[in-house]
């Protein structure tokens, strides 16, 4: 199924019928634009901000916290708040196999073994190696940054930044942030991750004839090559 309403492109798999999901996500989407119109400040700063102490939007909240921990701007975290709220939904529908993905930043929780492509489009890996994933009770953020694919802004010139977390929101926000600091080397990527190791459990960066990780990453495998755009 997919679910496209503006800037939020999602694939879904669920194991549920008659979610309603899209409203779900127009409701979120209704409460952040409402928010950003009343503070434009929150859409374009680079820099995580201060959270304000009246009541505000669920997913304005969750964005929040997510950029203070990553030190990076909150709309750095909105895909993954998206999908992370979107399972959570799922979830309380009573799910337990579900992929929420939102433009590259994925949202999961699988009652069986899955495949997760690892999209870096890498000279030398291309598009041919995945995660495998064992059945899981708690959902997981898998969050994708490059400096070479896809929209969102980079500073880096990583060919993929994978961050593998609790929060989707905070992996989305991650992956950028490390991300940012990836240009020729992994070095600098893993050096800036250190900081932030309480808030993932793994990290795969992959630039040019180099691949680093920190952390415990599910099992890579080989597979067919697969063509994924954002």
């Amino acid at each position: 199924m997919n679910i496209d309403i503006g800037e939020t492109h999602i694939r879904l798999t669920t194991d549920l019928e008659n979610i309603n999901l899209k409203n779900y996500i127009l409701k979120l989407r209704r409460d952040l634009e409402g928010y950003i119109l009343l503070n434009p400040e929150f859409k374009i700063s680079l820099d995580k901000l201060d959270k304000p102490k009246e009541i505000i939007p669920a997913i304005v909240n969750l964005m929040y916290d997510a950029s203070i921990k990553c030190d990076i701007g909150p709309m750095a975290t909105v895909a993954g708040a998206i999908a992370g709220m979107s399972l959570d939904y799922l979830i309380s529908l009573g799910s337990t196999n579900s992929i929420v993905e939102n433009g590259g930043d994925i949202a999961i929780i699988n009652s069986e073994k899955i495949l997760c492509g690892i999209y870096s489009n890498n000279e030398i890996l291309g598009n041919n190696i995945a995660f495998k994933l064992k059945k899981r009770k708690n959902p997981l953020g898998i969050s994708t940054s490059s400096g070479k694919i896809g929209h969102s802004i980079s500073f880096g010139t990583a060919d993929s930044v994978t961050v593998l977390g609790g929060s989707p929101a905070i992996t989305d926000g991650l992956a950028t942030k490390i991300a940012n600091e990836v240009s020729g080397s992994v070095e600098n990527g893993l050096n800036l991750a250190e900081n932030y190791k309480e808030y993932f459990d793994g990290i795969l960066i992959i630039s040019g004839e180099e691949i680093g990780t920190m952390g415990h990453l599910p099992k890579i495998i080989e597979v067919e090559n697969f063509n994924y755009k954002v």
